[in-house]
């Protein structure tokens, strides 16, 4: 499992891998977006967007629907293509280059709403797969990944079920173990409970929480305003394509600064 702890002195956090503290993660933030805008066709859907997220930081995205939330996290792994400004993750600048593009995946794990786990492999084949592919690692390293990921979700003795097998949370659970297989140093989600029904919400919210005990680095998109009080170091209020309000949790939720962000919490909480 990664653990992460501060340098001495003020700068990014180092990421230790058992005993070996030789691997590092890139100096600067993990996330810079700069002056981005985005367009579908002549619909401006993010304007002028300026964001800094720091390494082992944890910051939720809320907003009303079509605020442009899920739109920004897509682009910090080029499932969206931005027209305007810069992003730079984990010291790359996402251009199109697909090298670029690859390196940035590579150190970017992704668990959208809808699971997207492979129906016809197994829990533990939908967690190998990937680290075979992209990782290049043997069946029995990957395995062994697999299920230590899989016993981190709480689901180790699901792994010769079928994902149309399991509940709805227990399918999340999977799908954030496969992302966690890859050992990406920035996690992202997309309303990862929103397709659950409501007793299975908890369950993975529980997971997250465990995730960001280990202090990874997490952006995610969220109507869970508990998680975002229990968990986050910053909550971001967006509304039409901007960024209209961002603060730590305890003064966002008890002293909103603009009106739109408190008609926002009126409704929700």
């Amino acid at each position: 499992m990664f653990w992460f702890c501060r340098t001495a002195v003020k700068g990014p956090y180092r990421v230790q891998k058992g005993n070996d503290m030789s691997e590092t993660v890139a100096a600067g933030p993990a996330v810079s977006i700069r002056s981005m805008s985005k367009w579908y066709g002549d619909f401006q859907v993010l304007k002028n967007i300026n964001l800094t997220v720091k390494f082992g930081e944890r910051v939720v995205i809320c907003g009303p629907s079509g605020s442009g939330k899920s739109t920004l996290i897509r682009c910090l792994n080029r499932l969206e293509v931005h027209q305007d400004g810069d992003i730079v993750v984990n010291g790359v600048e996402l251009t199109m280059d697909m090298k670029k593009v690859e390196a940035v995946r590579r150190e970017v794990g992704m668990v959208f709403q809808s699971f997207n786990l492979f129906p016809h492999l197994t829990v533990l084949q939908n967690c190998v797969l990937a680290q075979r592919r992209a990782l290049k690692r043997s069946k029995q390293e990957a395995t062994e990944v697999a299920m230590r990921f899989l016993t981190q979700v709480r689901i180790p003795e699901q792994r010769d079920k079928f994902p149309g097998q399991l509940s709805g949370g227990q399918q999340q659970r999977v799908a954030i173990a496969r992302a966690l297989c890859l050992e990406p140093k920035i996690m992202l989600f997309d309303e990862p409970t929103s397709a659950l029904d409501p007793e299975m919400v908890n369950e993975v919210l529980d997971t997250m929480v465990g995730m960001a005990k280990t202090g990874m680095t997490m952006l995610c998109v969220t109507h869970e305003m508990g998680f975002a009080r229990q968990v986050a170091d910053r909550v971001i209020f967006m509304d039409a394509g901007q960024i209209v309000e961002q603060n730590d949790p305890e003064s966002f939720f008890t002293n909103p600064q603009h009106e739109r962000t408190k008609a926002f919490l009126g409704q929700i909480l």
